[in-house]
Protein backbone atom coordinates (compact mmCIF):
# COMPACT_ATOMS: atom_id res chain seq x y z
CA UNK A 1 0.00 0.00 0.00
CA UNK A 2 1.24 3.72 -0.99
CA UNK A 3 -0.04 6.43 1.30
CA UNK A 4 -0.09 9.93 -0.02
CA UNK A 5 2.40 12.43 0.51
CA UNK A 6 2.13 16.12 1.33
CA UNK A 7 -1.55 18.46 2.48
CA UNK A 8 -3.15 20.18 -0.27
CA UNK A 9 -4.71 23.53 2.08
CA UNK A 10 -7.51 23.74 -0.60
CA UNK A 11 -7.81 19.78 -0.07
CA UNK A 12 -8.22 20.20 3.89
CA UNK A 13 -10.62 22.56 3.94
CA UNK A 14 -13.79 21.58 2.47
CA UNK A 15 -17.41 22.76 2.78
CA UNK A 16 -19.02 21.91 6.08
CA UNK A 17 -20.89 18.92 5.23
CA UNK A 18 -24.48 19.02 5.11
CA UNK A 19 -26.62 16.38 7.08
CA UNK A 20 -29.73 17.35 5.75
CA UNK A 21 -31.64 20.18 3.58
CA UNK A 22 -28.71 19.88 0.92
CA UNK A 23 -28.86 22.86 -1.68
CA UNK A 24 -27.11 21.79 -4.75
CA UNK A 25 -24.27 24.88 -6.07
CA UNK A 26 -24.49 23.67 -9.36
CA UNK A 27 -26.73 22.87 -12.00
CA UNK A 28 -27.92 20.74 -14.58
CA UNK A 29 -26.98 20.95 -18.47
CA UNK A 30 -27.70 17.94 -21.01
CA UNK A 31 -24.39 16.76 -22.00
CA UNK A 32 -23.81 14.07 -24.39
CA UNK A 33 -27.05 13.69 -25.08
CA UNK A 34 -27.49 13.04 -20.81
CA UNK A 35 -28.87 15.15 -18.48
CA UNK A 36 -25.44 16.14 -16.74
CA UNK A 37 -25.10 17.61 -12.84
CA UNK A 38 -22.24 20.60 -13.23
CA UNK A 39 -20.68 22.41 -10.73
CA UNK A 40 -17.43 25.00 -10.28
CA UNK A 41 -15.98 27.30 -12.10
CA UNK A 42 -16.10 27.06 -15.70
CA UNK A 43 -13.17 28.20 -16.78
CA UNK A 44 -11.30 25.27 -14.70
CA UNK A 45 -8.92 23.63 -16.86
CA UNK A 46 -9.27 20.45 -14.85
CA UNK A 47 -12.60 18.28 -14.63
CA UNK A 48 -13.66 15.45 -13.12
CA UNK A 49 -16.17 12.86 -14.36
CA UNK A 50 -18.04 11.78 -11.13
CA UNK A 51 -20.07 8.41 -12.08
CA UNK A 52 -22.64 7.71 -9.63
CA UNK A 53 -23.63 4.31 -7.39
CA UNK A 54 -26.64 2.78 -9.06
CA UNK A 55 -28.76 4.79 -6.97
CA UNK A 56 -28.29 8.23 -9.35
CA UNK A 57 -28.51 11.31 -8.41
CA UNK A 58 -28.67 11.74 -4.56
CA UNK A 59 -28.06 14.60 -2.41
CA UNK A 60 -24.82 12.57 -0.50
CA UNK A 61 -23.80 11.99 -4.13
CA UNK A 62 -24.42 15.72 -5.26
CA UNK A 63 -23.05 17.58 -2.22
CA UNK A 64 -20.09 15.27 -2.59
CA UNK A 65 -19.59 16.32 -6.52
CA UNK A 66 -19.60 20.44 -4.82
CA UNK A 67 -17.07 19.20 -2.46
CA UNK A 68 -14.74 18.48 -5.02
CA UNK A 69 -15.52 21.69 -7.27
CA UNK A 70 -15.22 23.81 -3.87
CA UNK A 71 -11.47 22.21 -2.95
CA UNK A 72 -9.69 22.75 -6.09
CA UNK A 73 -9.99 24.75 -9.44
CA UNK A 74 -12.17 22.18 -10.95
CA UNK A 75 -14.74 21.79 -12.61
CA UNK A 76 -17.40 18.77 -12.06
CA UNK A 77 -19.32 16.69 -14.54
CA UNK A 78 -21.92 13.80 -13.11
CA UNK A 79 -24.26 12.70 -16.04
CA UNK A 80 -27.10 10.77 -15.67
CA UNK A 81 -26.13 7.56 -17.10
CA UNK A 82 -29.62 5.63 -16.05
CA UNK A 83 -31.73 8.25 -18.02
CA UNK A 84 -34.24 9.09 -15.15
CA UNK A 85 -34.20 5.19 -14.25
CA UNK A 86 -32.18 4.57 -10.89
CA UNK A 87 -32.17 1.61 -9.11
CA UNK A 88 -34.89 2.21 -5.84
CA UNK A 89 -32.69 2.61 -2.47
CA UNK A 90 -35.73 0.61 -0.87
CA UNK A 91 -34.18 -2.69 -2.76
CA UNK A 92 -31.41 -2.46 -0.85
CA UNK A 93 -29.97 -4.62 0.22
CA UNK A 94 -32.29 -7.19 -1.03
CA UNK A 95 -33.37 -9.38 1.16
CA UNK A 96 -37.42 -10.18 0.63
CA UNK A 97 -37.93 -11.63 -2.58
CA UNK A 98 -39.66 -8.19 -4.44
CA UNK A 99 -36.73 -6.78 -3.41
CA UNK A 100 -34.41 -9.24 -5.23
CA UNK A 101 -36.76 -9.56 -7.97
CA UNK A 102 -36.56 -5.73 -8.66
CA UNK A 103 -32.75 -5.16 -8.25
CA UNK A 104 -31.70 -8.38 -10.28
CA UNK A 105 -34.12 -7.21 -13.06
CA UNK A 106 -33.10 -3.78 -13.20
CA UNK A 107 -29.26 -4.72 -13.64
CA UNK A 108 -29.22 -6.55 -16.84
CA UNK A 109 -29.84 -3.75 -18.96
CA UNK A 110 -27.75 -1.22 -16.92
CA UNK A 111 -24.27 -2.70 -16.69
CA UNK A 112 -21.38 -0.58 -17.00
CA UNK A 113 -20.32 -1.39 -19.74
CA UNK A 114 -23.15 0.86 -21.39
CA UNK A 115 -21.63 3.79 -18.91
CA UNK A 116 -18.43 3.16 -20.44
CA UNK A 117 -19.93 3.63 -24.23
CA UNK A 118 -21.57 6.97 -23.30
CA UNK A 119 -18.68 8.71 -21.55
CA UNK A 120 -16.67 10.25 -25.17
CA UNK A 121 -20.19 11.98 -25.88
CA UNK A 122 -20.00 13.30 -22.47
CA UNK A 123 -16.52 14.49 -22.86
CA UNK A 124 -16.50 15.87 -25.74
CA UNK A 125 -19.53 18.33 -25.61
CA UNK A 126 -18.29 19.24 -22.03
CA UNK A 127 -14.72 20.12 -24.18
CA UNK A 128 -17.26 21.57 -27.21
CA UNK A 129 -18.84 24.44 -24.16
CA UNK A 130 -16.13 25.03 -22.12
CA UNK A 131 -13.07 23.72 -24.22
CA UNK A 132 -9.93 21.54 -23.70
CA UNK A 133 -9.81 19.52 -20.06
CA UNK A 134 -7.53 17.72 -18.24
CA UNK A 135 -10.10 14.80 -16.91
CA UNK A 136 -10.18 12.62 -13.22
CA UNK A 137 -12.83 10.21 -12.76
CA UNK A 138 -14.02 9.44 -9.80
CA UNK A 139 -16.66 6.32 -9.58
CA UNK A 140 -18.77 4.99 -6.45
CA UNK A 141 -19.62 1.43 -7.00
CA UNK A 142 -20.88 0.54 -10.20
CA UNK A 143 -19.27 4.03 -11.32
CA UNK A 144 -15.73 2.35 -9.73
CA UNK A 145 -16.06 -0.48 -12.04
CA UNK A 146 -16.72 1.84 -15.21
CA UNK A 147 -13.97 3.81 -13.89
CA UNK A 148 -11.69 0.68 -13.87
CA UNK A 149 -12.84 -0.31 -16.96
CA UNK A 150 -12.13 3.23 -18.71
CA UNK A 151 -8.57 3.71 -16.91
CA UNK A 152 -6.13 1.63 -19.24
CA UNK A 153 -4.63 2.31 -22.57
CA UNK A 154 -6.01 5.43 -24.48
CA UNK A 155 -7.91 6.80 -21.03
CA UNK A 156 -9.46 10.17 -20.91
CA UNK A 157 -8.38 10.12 -17.26
CA UNK A 158 -5.10 11.52 -15.80
CA UNK A 159 -5.91 9.74 -12.70
CA UNK A 160 -8.82 7.62 -11.35
CA UNK A 161 -10.87 6.56 -7.95
CA UNK A 162 -12.62 4.28 -7.00
CA UNK A 163 -14.42 4.46 -3.29
CA UNK A 164 -16.73 1.33 -2.30
CA UNK A 165 -16.49 -0.52 -5.82
CA UNK A 166 -18.40 -2.83 -7.41
CA UNK A 167 -17.35 -5.88 -8.78
CA UNK A 168 -13.62 -5.96 -7.98
CA UNK A 169 -11.29 -7.58 -10.02
CA UNK A 170 -7.74 -7.95 -10.93
CA UNK A 171 -7.91 -8.36 -14.44
CA UNK A 172 -9.17 -4.87 -14.57
CA UNK A 173 -6.50 -3.44 -12.17
CA UNK A 174 -3.80 -5.47 -14.73
CA UNK A 175 -4.59 -3.32 -16.90
CA UNK A 176 -4.74 0.15 -15.57
CA UNK A 177 -2.24 2.78 -16.63
CA UNK A 178 -2.51 5.82 -14.62
CA UNK A 179 -2.41 6.39 -10.98
CA UNK A 180 -5.67 5.58 -9.26
CA UNK A 181 -6.70 5.18 -5.61
CA UNK A 182 -9.32 2.68 -4.08
CA UNK A 183 -11.06 3.26 -0.90
CA UNK A 184 -13.16 0.17 0.25
CA UNK A 185 -15.94 -0.11 2.91
CA UNK A 186 -16.65 -3.06 5.04
CA UNK A 187 -18.29 -4.54 2.49
CA UNK A 188 -15.82 -4.96 0.19
CA UNK A 189 -13.55 -8.41 0.87
CA UNK A 190 -9.93 -6.98 2.19
CA UNK A 191 -8.84 -9.74 -0.11
CA UNK A 192 -10.21 -8.98 -3.32
CA UNK A 193 -9.30 -5.27 -2.68
CA UNK A 194 -5.68 -6.52 -1.22
CA UNK A 195 -5.54 -8.37 -4.70
CA UNK A 196 -6.92 -5.24 -6.89
CA UNK A 197 -4.22 -3.18 -5.16
CA UNK A 198 -1.62 -5.69 -5.86
CA UNK A 199 -2.41 -6.09 -9.49
CA UNK A 200 -2.13 -2.08 -10.33
CA UNK A 201 1.53 -0.97 -11.39
CA UNK A 202 1.17 2.44 -11.62
CA UNK A 203 1.22 4.48 -8.44
CA UNK A 204 -1.79 4.06 -6.09
CA UNK A 205 -3.62 4.66 -2.71
CA UNK A 206 -5.15 1.27 -1.25
CA UNK A 207 -7.44 1.77 2.06
CA UNK A 208 -10.30 0.27 3.76
CA UNK A 209 -12.57 2.14 5.56
CA UNK A 210 -13.57 -1.18 8.17
CA UNK A 211 -16.46 0.37 9.46
CA UNK A 212 -18.25 2.14 6.89
CA UNK A 213 -20.82 0.61 4.99
CA UNK A 214 -21.15 0.29 1.35
CA UNK A 215 -22.37 3.95 -0.16
CA UNK A 216 -20.66 5.80 2.30
CA UNK A 217 -19.54 8.33 0.39
CA UNK A 218 -22.48 8.14 -1.58
CA UNK A 219 -26.79 7.80 -1.78
CA UNK A 220 -26.21 5.21 1.09
CA UNK A 221 -24.32 8.17 3.71
CA UNK A 222 -26.17 8.84 6.72
CA UNK A 223 -24.75 12.08 7.29
CA UNK A 224 -27.00 12.95 10.69
CA UNK A 225 -24.49 10.14 11.70
CA UNK A 226 -21.18 12.10 13.40
CA UNK A 227 -19.19 9.24 12.46
CA UNK A 228 -19.73 8.31 9.21
CA UNK A 229 -19.96 12.20 8.48
CA UNK A 230 -16.46 12.66 9.50
CA UNK A 231 -15.44 9.40 7.09
CA UNK A 232 -17.65 11.19 4.20
CA UNK A 233 -15.58 13.98 4.82
CA UNK A 234 -12.05 12.34 5.39
CA UNK A 235 -12.95 9.85 2.16
CA UNK A 236 -13.18 12.97 0.11
CA UNK A 237 -9.99 14.54 1.42
CA UNK A 238 -8.28 11.68 0.22
CA UNK A 239 -9.16 11.05 -3.01
CA UNK A 240 -9.03 14.95 -3.19
CA UNK A 241 -4.90 14.80 -2.13
CA UNK A 242 -4.65 11.85 -4.05
CA UNK A 243 -6.11 14.20 -7.30
CA UNK A 244 -3.87 16.95 -6.03
CA UNK A 245 -0.97 14.85 -6.12
CA UNK A 246 -1.29 13.55 -10.07
CA UNK A 247 -3.79 16.02 -11.83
Amino acid sequence: MEGIDGHSAACCNIPPVISEGYEPRGKYETLGGLKTYVTGPASAKKAILVIYDIFGFFPQTIQGADILAAAGDYQVFMPDFFEGEPADIAWYPPITESQKKALYSWFPSRVPATGVTKIPAVLAEVESTYGKKVWAALGFCWGGKVVALTSGVDTPWKVSAQSHPGMLDAADAAKVTIPMCVLGSEEEKAEDLEAFGNALKEEKHIERFDDQLHGWMSARADLADEEVRKEYERGYKTVLEFFAKHF
